[in-house]
């Protein structure tokens, strides 16, 4: 049984990061979504709910809180592989330096990179939260539950 780790801040989840929950589930046998406790927008309860309502359809999928490093939680729930998520270049050059990093601190456990699907190329959570706060719609972008909680975070009807 392989379980994977797909950790992150998912300050707010997206629609991409579901997509990648998604196309990771089908891969794995188990799958953590470790959400880091450090966060500017959301608590971690919130962020915790968010992820939670939006892969509930998913019963080998599982939701769990993390500080430190990722390499540690991975172990302490027993993954033997880190899921990323690549967009572009930049995101290659920062993930490629994360996974020699990662292949230091933890040479056990292996890192798979999932190519985001096309439509959700040019979505990150720093622009979700930048674009909505600014009175941009992103209901097309992120869960409803979430476009909802970003109206209400920000004051916009």
């Amino acid at each position: 049984m392989t379980k994977a780790l797909y950790p992150g801040r998912f300050d707010p989840v997206t629609n991409g990061h579901v997509n990648l929950i998604s196309r990771a589930a089908a891969l794995f046998d188990e799958l953590v979504v470790g959400v880091s406790v450090s966060s500017p927008i959301f608590s971690l309860e919130e962020r915790l709910a968010f992820i939670r309502d939006a892969t509930s359809s998913f019963d080998h999928v599982h939701v769990k809180p993390f500080s430190g490093l990722t390499t540690d939680f991975a172990r302490e729930v027993g993954a033997s592989v880190l899921v990323r998520g690549i967009r572009g270049v930049t995101d290659f050059e920062t993930e490629f330096d994360m996974a020699l990093m990662y292949r230091k601190m933890a040479p056990e456990i292996e890192c798979v990179y999932l190519m985001t699907s096309l439509e959700h190329l040019f979505v990150s959570a720093s622009r979700i939260r930048e674009v909505a706060s600014l009175g941009f719609d992103v209901s097309e972008l992120v869960p409803s539950h979430v476009a909802e909680a970003l109206r209400k975070k920000y004051g916009v009807s």
